[in-house]
């Protein structure tokens, strides 16, 4: 079994992915865990962030050419979206289903991750 220590420093970081609505990156997320905890460092932000997806508080997201982000387990399948001019990436909800018509012939898909690239309404503007 995994114990983990609680303290205020991961109780900021967990706060953190309970507010936010999307996946962030460590620097994101010690930024706004330093309006939470101010001072608080990224030693410790990738230290928390490596606990909470052990212990499956926290999981990776990939996008590709990207660095790992982060966010909330449990949620329901779901797909992304990254803005192509601040970089952040949001949570698209759903997903368009069976993949099956676009896979080779002979092939068996076992898992999918799609990703739209674009700009979010805050970069339109």
């Amino acid at each position: 079994m995994f114990l983990v220590r609680k303290t205020k420093q991961r109780d900021a970081i967990q706060q953190v992915f309970e507010e936010a609505e999307r996946p962030l990156s460590p620097d994101e997320v010690r930024a706004e865990a330093d309006k939470l905890f101010p001072g608080i460092g990224i030693a410790t932000i990738y230290r928390n962030l490596k606990s909470l997806v052990e212990t499956g508080h926290l999981k990776v997201v990939e996008i590709p050419g990207a660095a790992a982000l982060y966010e909330v387990s449990g949620l329901a399948h779901h797909h992304h979206f990254q803005c192509d001019d601040c970089e952040k990436v949001y949570d698209i909800p759903g997903c368009p289903g069976n993949l099956d018509h676009m896979t080779p012939p002979g092939f068996q898909v076992s898992s999918h991750s799609i990703t739209l690239f674009g700009t979010c309404p805050d970069c339109k503007e």
